[in-house]
């Protein structure tokens, strides 16, 4: 595995992110993985490894880039009362639709004049507050998304003009959204005014609520890890992009 650590210009500074490609030298398609609010941390390092191992081009970014570098301990985000935890929602609420898409923007150029990154369709990935993220990224830039993969993602659908739901008519990506049966960021209207506004504009998706599992049950560090339907999320994740991106 090849780690690198980049800085990619956008209209706010430079955005620290990281790259992860296989051993083998040649080109490979590109996977951004969007952080979900407890940001950078070696769990998502893991989570590109896998990625980048199946074939890919990871890049990781530092979504909090605005704010500093920030680094949270996981153990203190558990406590509702941390100040830790004051300061990653904070941060999280910090970011908006817009810009993500700026910096998805920026991140898109950066990867295009990347000699090691495949000509072609780019997948994303997101958990929680990303969700969202990627919903907005592959209608914003339908040209360069083939596909998309959304895990228990928040804010995908709210009353906002501006919500990601909205984009469904430019969408071209094939998306994967994949819910947790107990979920209380996603309000109960939401899966169904997402399938909705999906099936209306004919967007090729698949969505998934796993039973027995709640928010963030894809994460190994969480009381709430679900192992079997984690498992089985990567493998759909991965049959999409094998079909999508290379």
């Amino acid at each position: 595995m090849t780690e690198q650590t980049v800085s990619i210009a956008t209209t706010d500074g430079d955005m620290e992110s990281y790259i992860f490609r296989p051993d083998e030298s040649g080109v490979y398609p590109a996977v951004i993985l969007y952080m979900d609010a407890p940001g950078i941390r070696e769990e998502l390092f893991d989570f590109c490894r896998r990625i980048a191992k199946q074939g890919y081009c990871v890049l990781l970014p530092d979504m909090y880039y605005r704010l500093g570098q920030l680094r949270f301990d996981y153990n203190e985000l558990a406590n509702e009362t941390s100040d830790a935890r004051k300061r990653m929602f904070g941060a999280m609420y910090s970011l908006s639709n817009k810009l993500i898409v700026d910096d998805t923007r920026a991140m898109l150029e950066f990867l295009a004049a990347d000699t090691l990154v495949k000509d072609g369709p780019k997948g994303c990935i997101g958990y929680c507050m990303s969700g969202q993220y990627v919903v907005s990224a592959v209608g914003s830039f339908p040209k360069d998304f083939g596909a998309g993969a959304s895990l228990y993602g928040v804010g995908i659908v709210t009353d906002e003009s501006d919500s990601p739901h909205r984009l469904a008519k430019d969408i071209n990506a094939e998306l994967y959204l994949g819910f947790a049966e107990t979920d209380s960021y996603v309000p109960d209207n939401v899966i169904p005014d997402l399938k909705a506004e999906l099936d209306e504009h004919s967007v090729t998706y698949k969505l998934d609520v796993w039973p027995g599992t709640e928010h963030g049950f894809c994460f190994p560090a969480r009381p709430l890890y679900k192992e079997d339907a984690a498992e089985q999320v990567w493998t759909i994740v991965f049959d999409l992009f094998e079909r999508r991106l290379k």
